[in-house]
């Protein structure tokens, strides 16, 4: 633990960065876990390219103006009364929906390039060989979110809009991070388990069907993406000190309580609401008489709840114990939440996308048996 890494497992093993002569000792050449073996082998079941329109087709079109993205009762802002009345035009409402839909793919769009370089770089600190390529495998996968979600903003809206100044920070604060296991608890965890979460949900409500496919396809990636952090967690947890435990529990907390309280807050949409003649303080006044934490209890009691995900990820994962269960059952039932087993929101959806990506990449040859969820 001299370094901070808190690995307790040889595979997780890490160097620093700058340290490329550990890559070339020759043991290390002789030595591979064979843990990641299944994930690497079915990446070819889910390849996907998002440039070529066999498998999805940027130029399908959806009427901007007069159909909205997403349900009114999903926009936090039309639910209060202020906004509500003030955007009483139909077209108007249905530009302020999109304009919100728009600041969320964004924020999916900064998340899928912080996780291309996180994964990227895990590329250096990594050890293990099979860790090693499980990471590179990840790395080129993110890249082809980047460009995928890129490809849709634009043909929906022409150009993202930027990243939320909490969201950049604790992007920055993950890949920035030297320890393993802030990388893999922030990014292969929490906002991997929060980009299923945030998946299904765009998956089951989307009006749009291109965007639905997107959804669908990512997800074929990102729910080995997240089995890498639950091997992680299988193998490093049971094996912690009560001080290292503490450590990556808190941590674990911090990440979860900023993303609960600042992603897509009103105070960082300030410009958004001036952009429709609102007056920024006062939706943000009103959304806070509703946004009390009875009211997240109750949209955390849905299992593709983004949030809700995030607190069952670190459950399952032995994370949480005495110390935060409190905190965390604020929110949910962690009792149910235990109950529900390790299946997670979104497995369903990526496993029949993978059938799907089967159809196309395995017309001549068995594909490899492995899926996501085993």
């Amino acid at each position: 633990m001299a370094d901070g890494n808190i690995t307790k497992d040889v595979m997780y093993e890490a160097v620093a960065p700058d340290d490329f002569e550990s890559m070339l000792d020759l043991d290390r050449y002789a030595a591979r876990s064979t843990a990641f073996d299944r994930i690497i082998s079915a990446t070819h079941d889910h390849f996907w390219d998002p440039l070529d329109p066999k498998y999805i087709d940027f130029s399908e079109p959806f009427d901007m103006e007069n159909r909205a993205l997403l349900p009114e009762d999903m926009i936090g802002a039309l639910q209060t009364k202020y906004v509500s009345e003030r955007l009483s035009d139909p077209k108007e409402r249905i530009r302020f929906i999109n304009a919100q839909t728009l600041r969320s793919f964004s924020s999916i769009l900064h998340g899928e390039q912080g996780a291309l370089n996180l994964s990227a770089s895990l590329c250096h600190v990594l050890l293990d060989q099979g860790a090693q390529e499980y990471a590179a495998n990840q790395t080129r996968e993110e890249a082809r979110h980047v460009t995928a979600f890129a490809r849709y903003i634009k043909a929906r809206w022409g150009r993202p809009a930027p990243c939320s100044p909490v969201l950049q920070a604790l992007l920055v604060e993950i890949i920035s991070a030297p320890e393993v296991y802030k990388k893999i608890v922030g990014m292969q965890m929490l906002v991997e388990g929060l980009a299923m979460g945030a998946f299904a949900t765009f998956f089951q409500k989307l009006e749009d069907p291109l965007g639905r496919k997107l959804m669908q396809l990512v997800m074929t990636d990102e729910a080995f993406h997240h089995k890498f952090g639950k091997i992680w967690a299988d193998r490093t947890v049971p094996k912690l000190s009560e001080q290292e435990h503490n450590i990556i529990e808190d941590w674990a907390a911090h990440c979860f309580q900023t993303l609960l309280f600042n992603l897509v807050a009103p105070s960082e949409q300030r410009d958004l609401y001036e952009e429709f003649g609102l007056d920024p303080d006062r939706v943000i006044a009103e959304f806070a008489e509703i946004a009390t934490d009875e009211a997240r209890r109750e949209d955390m009691k849905e299992a593709t709840n983004i949030f809700r995900v995030l607190i069952k990820t670190l459950l399952n994962a032995g994370i949480i114990t005495d110390r935060t269960r409190a905190f965390y059952g604020m929110y949910v039932d962690m009792d149910e939440l235990k109950g529900e087993g390790d299946r997670m929101v979104g497995d369903d959806i990526a496993e029949e996308g993978i059938a799907y990506l089967k159809t196309i990449n395995f017309k001549d040859r068995a594909p490899v048996l492995g899926l996501a969820a085993e």
